[in-house]
């Protein structure tokens, strides 16, 4: 641990990925830090579930990068593998579309090659040509680590903008991908990749299709026990360096006096401190915590002008069966994409027909169920509560056509196997995580509130107020948060004075240390 933040005082406020992170960061350099999460157990949207030996990551279902988050435990003098044991997976996802046909979603550029020949040869014959497209948009924001460098200033934005020009990644991601592949099946696998972010694929500039390159560079892994066990083991990084983590502790005031934070009010106690992080919903921590009086820029106006994402209707299933047909991740598609993204995310509607994302973790990980059974978590992509949707009126309703569905697909018996059933929904979403309209993953990463435009990791209401997670540059997902935070910890050293913290690694090292 270094000593040139000796004598400041910390507070991060909410314990999942992002939160965790810049906890670390600053404790191991020195920084006394707290971090205060609202919930029982830390994790935010990364939290777990058990009953009855069944296990369930509740949010997050993979890794992938795992070198960005291996930077976050070098901060600290340790490695991710020192913590956790990371496990490859192949497919990456299984792709199931609503004609019958499937393809598995692999890295293998010549196995994705084979699969694809059967729809369409000139798409396999253009692949190579699409990697050659967006590795260039890879490169820009993991190799030259613009994901982790702040957005904050106009400047910053003038600079990027002549590469985002060159790169055509201002272009809607499915038109991008449209200019390569003509096959329905090819074009859907190549643009799903913002859904994982609560984006839009047919709004989401193409400056996201760097996913499918960091998924082919890095792989996708799955760590044993589930990813629960990258949270604890982040938690006990922290712990370790002599970090505090108070849980059942949420904070109801950020408090600040001539435009500079002085501490936190949360759980009946006050936290002074010099350096204020949230990891809380961007809109909830200035429009709650913050107060109407001291904001200049982010009104309550402009907050509610932002665009959230979407939400998410999620299940989680014990079955006391197997279904080997599933893989570790299986899509699961209705005939409409076009028309279903549009009202999830414009009309903001929820429909007769849906798709799903399931997970499987007993596919790679039998730990995660009782011998025999599984532990499905089934996702359903839902408009936000700006819908106007009554979910304790649609939840069950949903949750039976849910069940209908997979057991006309193909999954026997799931009623009457099933020994666990939980539910969460976008109301959930509001209460228990403080996420705006029931977001799933924060602000919507649509090009108007990419990289400049998104709330900016250093607050521009108070000195000492930093913001870190899903709602700032640069997004959604377990690297972006990550990201976020090494973004945020380098404000925090420029104003502070701390060492810098920069070494993301290169991809896959990580990776092959742990296989």
């Amino acid at each position: 641990m270094n000593d040139e933040g000796r004598g400041l005082r910390g507070v991060v406020i909410g314990s999942g990925f992002g939160g965790l992170s810049a906890a670390i960061r600053l404790q191991a350099s020195g920084v006394s830090t707290t971090l205060l999460e609202k919930r029982e157990r830390i994790g935010g949207r990364a939290y777990q579930h058990v009953e009855k030996g069944y296990v369930f990551d509740m949010g997050p279902s993979l890794i992938t990068a795992p070198q960005i988050i291996n930077s976050v435990f070098q901060a600290g003098g340790r490695e991710l593998t020192d913590y956790v044991d990371l496990l490859p997976l192949d497919p990456f996802y299984r792709v199931h579309f609503h004609d019958g046909t499937s393809l598995d979603y692999v890295g293998d550029t010549e196995r994705m090659k084979a699969q694809m020949r059967a729809f369409n040869a000139k798409d396999a014959d253009r692949m190579d040509a699409f990697l050659d497209a967006i590795r260039p948009i890879y490169d820009a924001v993991i190799t030259d680590r613009l994901g982790s460098k702040p957005f904050d200033t106009v400047r910053s934005m003038v600079d990027f903008a002549p590469k985002v020009l060159s790169l055509r990644a201002y272009e809607p991601v499915t038109r991008f991908v449209r200019r390569y592949f003509d096959d329905w099946r090819h074009r859907f696998l190549y643009s799903f990749h913002p859904l994982f972010l609560g984006g839009n694929p047919f709004e989401a500039p193409a400056i996201y299709l760097m996913i499918p390159y960091l998924e082919k560079e890095g792989g996708v892994w799955f760590s044993r026990g589930g990813m629960y066990s990258v949270v604890e083991a982040m938690g006990r990084l922290f712990q370790e360096l002599g970090g505090e983590i108070h849980t059942s502790s949420e904070v109801v005031r950020i408090r600040e006096e001539r435009r500079s934070v002085r501490g936190v009010e949360a759980g009946g106690r006050f936290h002074p401190a010099d350096i204020v992080v949230s990891n809380a919903d961007v809109a909830h921590t200035y429009e709650s915590l913050l107060g109407p009086s001291t904001r200049r820029r982010w009104t309550n106006r402009k907050l509610r002008g932002l665009n959230q994402s979407m939400s998410c209707f999620l299940l989680y299933l014990g079955v006391r069966k197997q279904y080997p047909q599933l893989a570790h991740h299986t899509l699961i598609l209705t005939e409409r994409y076009e028309g279903l993204v549009k009202d999830i995310f414009r009309r903001k509607v929820l429909t007769e027909d849906f798709s799903m994302y399931l997970h499987a973790p007993t596919r790679t990980d039998d730990s995660m169920a009782p011998p025999g059974c599984e532990s499905l978590y089934v996702l359903v992509p839902v408009p936000n509560l700006a819908s106007g949707t009554d979910w304790s009126e649609a939840g069950p309703l949903l949750r039976e056509r849910v069940l209908d569905v997979l057991e006309a697909w193909g999954l026997e018996d799931l009623r009457s196997s099933i020994e666990v059933l939980r539910m969460f929904t976008p109301e959930d979403f509001r209460t228990e995580l403080n996420a705006t309209l029931g977001n799933a993953f924060g602000v919507e990463p649509r090009l108007t509130q990419t990289a400049w435009f998104r709330p900016h990791n250093r607050s521009e209401e108070v000195e000492g107020l930093y913001l870190v997670g899903a709602g700032t540059h640069p997004g959604a997902g377990v690297p972006g948060v990550i990201l976020s935070a090494e973004a945020t910890y380098g404000c925090i050293a420029e104003d502070h004075g701390l060492t810098p913290q920069v070494d993301i690694g290169q991809p896959g090292r990580v990776a092959l240390a742990a296989s």
